[in-house]
């Protein structure tokens, strides 16, 4: 089965996914480990597939979080666009 080799893990095959389409197949794994009826050889495959496709979504989500945080500094340090800051 070629779809074996595909579920391997690899940072370069992940580094390019973006949170949407690593979140997509994050679904797809879990379906079919839900699914049941696989290898055990398969499972672990799988398994493993899906821990690095999780970490992949965190790594993105955190990105977002800091991307937001810096953001809201430099709103906060300029201290005329943010919500509730006044000069007078």
């Amino acid at each position: 089965m070629t779809e074996n080799n595909q579920t391997a893990p690899t940072p370069e095959s992940l580094d390019g996914l973006s949170y949407e389409e690593a979140r997509e197949q994050l679904v797809a794994v879990v379906g079919r480990l839900e699914a049941g009826g696989a290898s055990l050889e398969e499972s672990l495959a799988l398994w493993e597939r899906g821990e690095a496709l999780a970490k992949r979504c965190e790594d993105w989500l955190e990105g977002a979080r800091q991307r937001l945080a810096t953001a809201r500094d430099a709103s906060n340090d300029g201290g005329t666009s943010a919500p509730g800051n006044r000069t007078v």
